[in-house]
């Protein structure tokens, strides 16, 4: 049987390596290391299709060292520990080129499982690579992230995929003996989701199945892809465009769509702290202050949901997105926050006003650290009018409340607070 088209035309150097120049490019981090013959421990986290894989076979070659590999989707801790007493066996310790041991989905590890690589990253035994869709700082214990750098590999943009296909249709075996035209590419692209590996695999069905001349047309594409390629897929682009058909049905307070949502994810064997965690965005993004209480219920569905698991979790799920779909809606936070991250990249590190810094010592004191703070307890309803922002930046309206009933108490509130100064 022929191997698949992502498998014939996978890059075997950096120079045939397609995208993240930021870690393979001339002076990107990943040459560095290679050139200097130091490969530290790594965990590459980036979307499904987007070359992990292929890029830690790449550091193996390069860097000349043994490379083992494991899916964390079938293997266990036995699996873990016969490879590294492979490795220990091929050098180890004793030499600069230890080998290799790439991971593949290391999320999907347990805590034991991981556990049982601590030993032979910190010794030196095995380098360790995984890879992972999943945010590291969820899913990777810390004692072993803590070994490990993580580094960001970027969603393919269109030129990267496109280049694909014409490196496929000049350098493949196969499909080179065929006359193949990209006349358009944009349905190819779109259910491919950014995924390289999908689309060359769309890209070799088209191809495959006719004779003679084939002309690449988002028609052509779209009538000849079967239907159920939309099919839930937790590793795939459906996993991105679910949850934030999801979020935007919260978003839109429409609770019946959310529970489908909700439940195309759960049918589909998605991990239920992933929607938890979203959740939990979603409800101070998108709620706030108009409903503090929706963080709190969020919150507790996060830990009821680590604590219970499946089946029995679903039901916690669809109270919480429920609830949230039907809260008032704010994203005054949200935008405040935006705001002032763009001021201090504006203005840079703007220096604390006397009054506000704190004198712990006399001869800060002496500086006049504090001397003019007024303490806002002792006036009259707890409030006095000072400056909290440094001069260069006074009166920088950052907090718009929203439009519904808690929030408008906030801002009947800041107008009689600071009137006149912020011009709520």
């Amino acid at each position: 049987m022929n191997e698949p088209l992502a498998e014939r035309i996978r890059p075997k150097t950096l120079e045939e390596y397609i995208s993240q120049q930021h870690l393979i490019g001339e002076k990107g981090y990943l040459t560095q290391h290679i050139k200097n013959g130091i490969i530290p421990s790594l965990i590459l986290w980036g979307p499904p299709g987007i070359g992990k894989t292929t890029l830690a076979n790449i550091i193996a070659k390069e860097s000349g060292r043994p490379f083992y590999a494991l899916s964390a989707i079938n293997s266990g801790v036995k699996d873990i520990r016969d490879v590294i007493d492979k490795a220990k066996n091929s050098g180890g310790l004793f030499t600069t080129k230890n080998p290799i041991l790439f991971i593949d989905e290391i999320h999907r590890f347990s805590k034991s499982q991981q556990d049982s690589l601590l030993g032979a990253v910190e010794k030196g035994w095995v380098t360790l690579i995984g890879a992972t869709t999943e945010n590291p700082s969820f899913e990777v214990i810390p004692a072993l992230l803590s070994r490990c750098q993580v580094y960001i590999l970027n969603s393919f943009d269109k030129e990267d995929l496109i280049a694909l296909l014409k490196r496929a249709i000049k350098n493949d075996k196969l499909i080179s003996k065929k006359k193949v035209k990209l006349k358009e590419t944009d349905a190819l692209l779109r259910l491919s989701g950014g995924d390289a590996r999908k689309l060359l695999n769309i890209f070799e069905l088209l191809v495959s199945s006719e004779e003679g001349t084939v002309t690449i047309t988002d028609k052509y594409v779209l009538e000849r892809v079967q239907k159920n390629m939309a099919r839930y897929d937790k590793t795939g682009e459906q996993h991105y465009d679910i949850i934030s058909a999801f979020i935007k049905s919260i978003r839109g307070s429409d609770p019946n769509a959310a529970v489908y949502w909700l439940a195309r994810m759960i049918e589909g064997g998605e991990d239920a702290k992933f929607i938890a965690r979203r959740l939990l965005i979603s409800a101070s993004e998108d709620i706030g202050n108009a409903n503090p209480n929706a963080l709190i219920l969020a919150n507790n569905t996060f830990q009821a949901v680590n604590t219970i698991g499946f089946p029995e979790s679903r039901i916690i799920l669809s109270q919480c997105a429920v609830y949230l779909a039907n809260s008032p809606k704010s994203n005054a936070s949200y935008e405040a926050i935006g705001k002032a991250q763009q001021l201090v990249q504006k203005t840079g590190d703007l220096s604390v006003p006397l009054h506000l810094r704190n004198a712990p010592t006399k001869l800060m004191k002496d500086l006049n650290y504090g001397k003019e703070y007024k303490y806002a307890h002792s006036h009259e309803n707890n409030f006095v009018d000072q400056e909290f922002l440094p001069e260069e930046i006074s009166n920088s309206k950052l907090y718009e409340p929203g439009n519904n009933v808690r929030e408008n108490s906030f801002r009947e509130f800041l107008k009689k607070r600071w009137k006149n100064k912020y011009n709520y």
